[in-house]
């Protein structure tokens, strides 16, 4: 098998990869209120249940980064994706607290291993292709997470059983990952091992501190709309349980747009340029969240919010990749802990200004966080079409680039 030809089927099982992932979010976040309904989680012990999640995947992120010095990130993908799904499934499954608190556990520790390995898959990836790509795979994720919220959506308006709602995607889905992941690619950072503890050693963490923050904040951002999105809706806007779980779906559906021609955009502007226009549209999607009189209203903030998030993790990733050529697995790993920072912080905080004021007051604080990635949009660099390194495979006297033209997929 050709090498472009062996890229070409590890991007394709990659973005099977994210898009399955996408499904599972959606169908969890989506369901929070049902899951607060079905196991008799009160308004304040849901915060607790909420950043138990991100605190274990965070734990895991790290646990990734030492355990892909000794096995590649696909092995590593390989077992915790079926993991995440069957960890799904054992949320819809129980009937008493303790059996959603482990099955929320089991989900924390393996999807925090599934991010890590899954971006470090994707950086190294776009290393091999020779530019942008990135955004591509988050797409699959935003068009799993469109099919995993309508699927949400379908079973609080037949009023179907958490399990019963989530069992078909655990069934299609297990078998399907498991097969795609024999095409995983694992890449080759340059440099060797001694460039790779130089790297990130001595100091060269500190290089990576901006991007930590970009990413703490854009999920941040995130994890208010995936989190408190229906409950804002149903709660505040007064919409019913069924429309409820519409925002999330539209904020991926903008997700999706956003993130299936951002490459094009970060090839032609760069990946500073992209960004600072995202976090701009993303204030402008909490300020009219804030100040939406009705339910309609709010669903135009949460299209704004897809819009402008979309472009700001996956070039955070592949800016970190582009950082650090020689340690671009342990950049990802570092850099994927403060993903669930955002999310540990997100949640309680937009919960506690809720509380002691209001939600609409609320939403203004991600808006302010969010705000911070202009300061750090200079760590993005100012290259317009291509992140690190092309690697090139002769053929007689002709030289093939890796990605592109033909090889696209």
């Amino acid at each position: 098998m050709t090498d472009d030809v062996r890229l070409r089927r590890g991007r394709s099982a990659l973005g099977f990869s994210f898009f399955a992932q996408g499904v599972a979010f959606a169908l969890l976040v989506t369901r929070i209120p049902a899951i607060q309904d079905r196991y008799g989680i009160s308004d304040g012990l849901l915060p607790v249940f909420l950043a138990a999640v991100p605190i274990l995947a965070g734990v895991s992120s790290v646990a990734t980064e030492h355990l892909v010095k000794r096995v590649a990130p696909s092995a590593v993908l390989r077992w915790a994706q079926p993991l995440v799904l069957l960890s799904l499934l054992g949320v819809g499954t129980g009937s008493q607290m303790w059996h959603v608190a482990v099955a929320l556990g089991a989900f924390g520790l393996s999807v925090g291993a599934l991010d890590a390995s899954m971006n470090m898959l994707g950086v190294s990836l776009q290393r091999a292709y020779g530019r942008s790509i990135m955004l591509g795979f988050h797409a699959a994720y935003s068009l799993g997470g469109i099919l995993g919220a309508s699927a949400a959506w379908a079973g609080a308006h037949w009023h179907l059983s958490l399990f019963t709602g989530y069992l078909p995607a655990v069934v299609v889905l297990v078998p399907l990952v498991v097969v795609l992941s024999r095409r995983y690619v694992d890449g080759t950072d340059p440099g060797g091992a001694q460039e790779k503890e130089k790297g990130l050693g001595n100091g060269g963490f500190k290089l990576l501190l901006p991007l930590c923050l970009v990413m703490a904040c854009a999920y941040i951002g995130d994890s208010t709309v995936a989190n408190w999105s229906a409950k804002y809706l149903q709660d505040v806007l007064g919409s019913s349980e069924q429309m409820a779980t519409v925002p999330y779906n539209v904020y991926m559906v903008t997700t999706l747009i956003g993130r299936a021609v951002g490459d094009l955009g970060v090839r032609r502007f760069g990946a500073a340029a992209v960004v600072r226009a995202g976090t701009l549209v993303a204030a402008a999607g909490f300020a009219v969240v804030a100040a939406a009189p009705g339910a309609w209203v709010g669903m135009l903030g949460f299209t704004l919010l897809g819009i402008g998030l979309c472009v700001i993790v996956p070039q955070t990733f592949a800016a970190a990749g582009r950082l650090f050529p020689g340690a671009s697995d342990t950049a990802v790993a570092r850099l994927n802990i403060f993903n669930y920072v955002g999310f540990l912080i997100g949640s309680p905080l937009v919960g506690a200004v809720g509380d002691a004021w209001s939600y609409r007051g609320a939403m203004l604080v991600p808006m302010a966080l969010v705000l911070v990635t202009l300061l750090q949009a200079r760590s993005f660099g100012s290259e317009k079409a291509r992140y690190g390194v092309r690697h090139e495979r002769r053929a007689g006297d002709r030289a093939v680039d890796v990605g592109r033209g033909g090889n696209e997929v």
